[in-house]
């Protein structure tokens, strides 16, 4: 688990999920092809349990230069889902 956030001009945010366990797997789809994921997570709404107007917001973010590689492995995934 990555306890320091990545410095933000080498990430990029691929996707907002819509709840904490869509971005867990998102994470390990993509980490189970090689790609580093970091998911940023908005605290407040975690602690009181809302989601809405983005309190509870997670972003999947991934390095830059992987971003076109990881978009193309979960449209592939979900082509087979």
């Amino acid at each position: 688990m990555q306890s320091k956030p990545p410095k933000p001009e080498e990430w990029i945010s691929l996707i907002i999920p819509k709840n904490p366990v869509e971005a867990e797997i998102i994470k390990g789809k993509l980490e189970s092809e090689g790609i580093p994921v970091f998911l940023k997570k908005e605290a407040i709404g975690r602690i009181y349990g809302i989601t809405t107007d983005g309190l509870g917001e997670i972003k999947v973010l991934v390095p830059k230069n992987l971003a076109k590689k990881a978009k193309e492995i979960l449209k592939t995934k979900d082509e087979k889902i």
